[in-house]
């Protein structure tokens, strides 16, 4: 057998995570992200990255279990493996919630992390990390309902008065929970300041399930650096994807080869942001669609000449037409310098 193809195996195979019985190919997850992360983001996602397991934006129990059906919950079997995460506190809801969504899902997610005042207010996301007990009972609701492995993602803590993630992980496993995912910030920090990625090694040798870091994770390196400062097994990536829906396939290629993939070209970036207007059209209706997609031209177009410009035009911009042609010009205008 060729050596070089034995190394790569061996290789790969320490880059496989797995939760429960669900064998991810991969240790990069992308991150749950309200408003962002829809059907038409992780299908752009898995176009790239065949392996990372895709996680699905935040979805309100008691909403979903009023409605029954929403556009937030469309999917279909190319998307696996796909987690979809849901949000609430009342254990009957979110158990009825997950049944719902079981013959869609690979994993069930419970989010234990989200610092948005309107959730906190509601007593979800990361106000459950002030009542581990109401957070063991939801995991417990949701193992007792569905076969699907379940997780949990939350943050370090309330504030740095409140740092309760180890204790509060290992509360969750006693539970019934597969796996975790830590965002490396307090709920008072929000999105801000620097992730303490060293700070979640703690949980190394408390619990024996896996738990994936997240926080400022924006690049291979950063991915990298992660995983050893941690002791994670693997990596989830939040907001580095907007503006970069291949950053997922980037960072999972590098964990398992060491090597880089070529930088994406301001063509293959704009090909890309136009590929995901478009699905967006279609999945919504073309003013709708438009409208929703205005919060990604900042993220793609970053770093070009003229981009404030551009992005001024474009966020107000309800012509598909004219929006194609300033994208085309951005093109012409950088091939001219």
């Amino acid at each position: 057998m060729n050596t070089q193809n034995t190394q790569d195996k061996e290789y790969s195979s320490q880059n496989k995570i797995r939760i429960r019985d669900v064998e991810i190919n991969s240790k990069v997850i992308s991150a749950p992200m309200a408003g962002i992360t829809d059907y038409v983001l992780r299908k752009l996602i898995r176009k790239y990255s065949k392996d990372c397991l895709i996680v699905t934006e935040m979805i309100s129990s008691e909403a979903l279990v009023q409605q029954k059906e929403s556009h937030i919950i469309h999917t279909d079997s190319d998307e696996k493996p796909v987690s979809f995460q849901i949000s609430g506190h009342k254990p009957p809801l979110v158990a009825k919630s997950a049944d719902i969504l079981k013959d869609r899902a690979t994993i069930i997610d419970i989010n234990m992390g989200c610092p948005v005042n309107k959730v906190m207010k509601a007593t979800d996301g990361c106000a459950l990390m002030k009542s581990p007990q109401t957070a063991a009972d939801l995991v417990k609701a949701v193992k007792d309902t569905v076969a699907l492995p379940v997780t949990c993602k939350f943050r370090l803590g309330i504030n740095q008065n409140l740092i309760n993630f180890v204790e509060f992980a290992v509360k969750m496993q006693d539970a019934g929970a597969d796996a975790v995912c830590v965002h490396a910030r307090t709920r008072v920090q929000m999105y801000a300041g620097t992730a303490d990625w060293k700070r979640v090694s703690a949980l190394k040798g408390e619990i024996d399930i896996p738990y994936f870091i997240n926080g400022d994770i924006v690049s291979e390196e950063t991915a990298k650096q992660a995983l050893e400062d941690s002791g994670a097994d693997g990596v989830a990536i939040g907001r580095g994807l907007l503006g970069n829906p291949w950053l997922p396939a980037q960072i999972d290629y590098f964990l398992k080869t060491g090597e880089k993939l070529p930088a994406k070209s301001l063509s293959e970036k704009i090909a890309d942001l136009k590929e995901h207007l478009d699905n967006e059209i279609a999945f919504r209706g073309e003013l709708n669609g438009i409208k929703f997609f205005r919060k990604f031209y900042p993220y793609y177009i970053k770093g070009v000449r003229g981009a404030s410009e551009y992005r001024g035009k474009l966020v107000t911009e309800e012509n598909y037409g004219k929006i194609i042609s300033l994208l085309d010009e951005i093109l012409e205008n950088e091939k001219a310098e």
